[in-house]
């Protein structure tokens, strides 16, 4: 992870999978507001949120009037445009105003994400926020501020990691701009990412993020591959390219469903704590051995470096809060009949009546339908 967050840093890139924090502006406010941490923090994270607003400028002014955009940046200005318009009347997402304009920002991360588990188990610490209720995360505008909140977090016991979140939805109460870094993407990780957000902006289950950004990961992915076949031709390079990213999220997946197993069975076992902790050792570093033949087949995963980077909980649950089940997803899409828009509808229908446990409920709906 720490490769991609750092080549993005290089490019200027505001973009992540985690390549997106819903609601995160929301979530740091309400943070300060519950625990008193301060009127000064609430200030300063309105005011971020609030610049980024007052300095969204329309794309299509952007490209009626400045004739130095390079054609590269043009196409993509124009891409975003399409993306917004196929989504909403191919997808049927709510795009409202999202993405008709674009902020200029010069930070490669506009928060910190301080995430933390127990040591002896994948469940993830949570924080309690109004709009989003309980979260695997907690932000800052201060990066120096995460660190600390992660050091307080070690000495208590648990597992952290810190990252950055570069991107963000606010869930449809805004009209959320275009950030500037995310044109440094090439143009598959860019619609990706834009139908990623906009699934947020249309639906949002609360209290559930892993199911919320599972979700709107393989939307994402599997809308990239609809709009570029629909727009370029099956055949084309970038409906070719799209193909290929959706299929490594689909082995991501599936690789991280045994190794979540491999841990589970560590962490229930009911052995003393301590042999606990020496097996789940053993165990992360066969992770990162299983990993390393798996990586170079992956298509646009460069950001997940599980054979590079320091192991723990915490880095494994910010990964699987991204690529929970997504065979599943897909299977539905299937059963669709390849209807995108349709299986959106259902996942969405399924998520509502069963707000408990929403991948059961999707899980339920497939488990006759054969595998791939």
């Amino acid at each position: 992870m720490k490769r991609w967050i750092d080549r993005l840093a290089r490019m200027g890139a505001t973009c992540l999978r985690p390549r997106s924090l819903a609601s995160v502006v929301f979530a740091v406010t309400a943070t300060l507001t519950f625990s008193g941490c301060g009127v000064g923090y609430i200030v300063r994270g309105a005011y971020a949120e609030a610049r980024l607003l007052w300095n969204r400028r329309p794309i299509s002014a952007e490209l009626a009037s400045d004739q130095r955009l390079s054609p590269q940046l043009r196409t993509k200005l124009e891409t975003v445009l399409s993306v917004r318009e196929f989504a909403a009347s191919k997808l049927g997402l709510n795009t409202g105003g999202a993405y008709l304009t674009v902020t200029q920002v010069d930070q490669t991360a506009i928060v910190h994400v301080v995430m933390a588990a127990p040591r002896d188990s994948l469940s993830p610490y949570t924080w309690w926020f109004p709009v989003v209720g309980s979260v695997p995360y907690r932000g800052y505008f201060e990066e120096s501020q995460a660190d600390a909140e992660a050091r307080e977090m070690e000495a208590a016991g648990y597992d952290t990691m810190v990252r950055s979140a570069v991107a963000f939805s606010s869930l449809g109460f805004f009209d959320d701009p275009l950030l500037s870094n995310l044109l440094r993407l090439d143009r598959v990780e860019l619609v990706s990412v834009i139908i990623h957000e906009l699934f947020h902006r249309t639906y949002f289950l609360p209290g559930h993020v892993m199911f919320n950004e599972s979700a709107a990961t393989w939307v994402g992915a599997r809308g990239a591959v609809a709009f570029f076949e629909a727009t370029e031709g099956v055949d084309s390079r970038d409906a070719a390219e799209a193909r290929s990213m959706l299929e490594s999220n689909l082995k991501f997946s599936r690789f991280l469903l045994a190794e979540q197993a491999r841990l589970l069975k560590i962490y229930m076992s009911g052995r003393p704590k301590a042999e606990t902790l020496r097996e789940r050792e053993a165990a992360f570093a066969q992770i990162q051995a299983d990993y390393a033949p798996l990586a170079p087949g992956l298509n646009g995963l460069e950001r997940f470096d599980l054979d590079k980077e320091t192991l723990n909980n915490a880095v494994l649950i910010n990964y699987l809060i991204y690529f929970r089940d997504l065979d599943n997803f897909e299977t539905l899409a299937r059963l669709n009949h390849g209807d995108l828009k349709a299986t959106i509808r259902q996942l969405i229908d399924l998520a509502q009546a069963n707000p408990q446990d929403p991948f059961y409920a999707i899980w339920e709906a497939t488990r006759d339908a054969p595998r791939p």
